[in-house]
């Protein structure tokens, strides 16, 4: 296994000036007959990183990068211009209260992989739970300073099933004397996905009271989509939904919409862009 020290970024690409925090990055193996290998992104705090507790974010999906989304579009200590080439600070990052681990998991979603090409087919909750343990004992050996950290578990999505899934089998392991204790001390989620009853009528309320989907039609998802979820009168109900959304990013009904656009050229060629134009909210 790696160093921590071979893990240490000097730079990221773009990155601005006066940066004060440690970050890091690489590969933890979690199952060496397979060839599996989980990618992570770490930041240490600014002020206090070695009292500041340790917290694991973990994207959901399943399939969602938490470098891509989580780390650079969310709570990482960066974002990217408008450029796509240079990164400006956040100042709503976590690592300025926590030392904060971005793990792209399972193995096949963002950098992680494996070598043995069935892994992608039949991996499940279950296995993913267990190379996140994995992950977290070998990645403390790498990183001993925060073996008895106070640590926590986050996420968002389908981090509903990934945090208390991997929660239980922590606390589990925590029982085997022979076994890392990790300092587990809470979980958070947001936007937890549970199960496509719950999910679906708590994001339409979410449009509804967001003033992206009318009146009639929240009644409508309400009363037919509770009565039988699937029904024809509840499908027709979200589908009048969608319509009323338009053209939006769901997921970030505040945020510019970005969009592919093709222009064709006088001799023939495309040439591709992207179009920003701001998402209104009345």
């Amino acid at each position: 296994m790696r160093s921590k020290e071979a893990d240490k970024i000097e730079t990221l690409p773009g990155q601005p000036e006066g940066v004060d925090f440690d970050q890091y990055s690489g590969y933890v193996t979690v199952d060496p007959t397979a060839g599996r290998a989980l990618f992570y992104y770490f930041v240490e705090s600014p002020q206090n990183s070695s009292t500041n507790p340790l917290v694991l974010w973990l994207n959901g999906g399943p399939g969602c990068s938490s470098l891509g989304f989580g780390a650079m579009e969310e709570l990482g200590p960066f974002r990217v211009n408008g450029d796509g080439k240079t990164l400006f600070r956040n100042d709503y990052a976590w690592n300025n209260v926590a030392n904060v681990i971005f793990l792209e998991s399972p193995a096949g979603v963002g950098f992680s992989y494996s070598n043995t090409t069935s892994d992608y087919d039949n991996s499940g909750d279950k296995t993913t739970a267990e190379d996140a343990y994995a992950f977290l004992v070998n990645w403390l050996e790498k990183f001993p300073q925060y073996k008895t950290r106070d640590f926590f578990l986050t996420g968002e999505s389908y981090s509903g099933h990934y945090v208390p899934q991997l929660a239980y089998t922590i606390l589990l392991n925590n029982k085997n004397t022979n076994h890392t204790v990790i300092n587990l001390k809470g979980i958070a989620i947001g936007n937890a996905w549970i199960d496509d009853y719950t999910n679906t009528l708590g994001q339409y309320d979410y449009f509804w009271t967001h003033a992206l989907n009318s009146e009639e039609t929240n009644k409508a998802i309400n009363k037919y989509c509770e009565a039988d979820f699937w029904s024809e009168e509840c499908s027709n109900a979200q589908s009048q939904g969608d319509q009323e959304l338009g053209d939006i990013d769901i997921y970030n009904v505040y945020a510019p919409l970005c969009k592919p656009e093709f222009y064709m050229g006088s001799n023939g060629s495309v040439s591709f862009f992207r179009l920003c134009v701001a998402s209104i909210i009345v």
